[in-house]
């Protein structure tokens, strides 16, 4: 997100593909939140609370962050991820 807010849209994808999505949920979310205060309506309160599109996000993601895993595995040597460990 932070190459995103920088305005480098091509590296912010490349570093996380939801990173953007992630800033326009979250401006989306902010207005539709207002306009439900202010009209004392609920507008998306069937998508928010679904249970299937809470577990096929999981889903997702957890198979995004395992193909990423895979992929800085193949590319990376054991003494280079150690280096940059938190465990030195």
């Amino acid at each position: 997100m932070v190459y995103f807010y920088d305005g480098n849209l091509s590296k912010s994808v490349t570093y996380h593909i939801l990173g953007p999505a992630v800033v326009f949920f979250c401006l989306f979310i902010i207005i539709v939140f207002a306009i439900e205060i202010k009209t004392k309506r609920e507008y998306f309160a069937r998508y928010f609370y679904n249970r299937k599109l809470a577990y096929g996000l999981a889903l997702f993601l957890a198979t995004y962050h395992l193909i990423r895993l895979v992929f800085f595995l193949q590319n990376h040597s054991a003494s280079q991820i150690i280096k940059e460990s938190i465990w030195k």
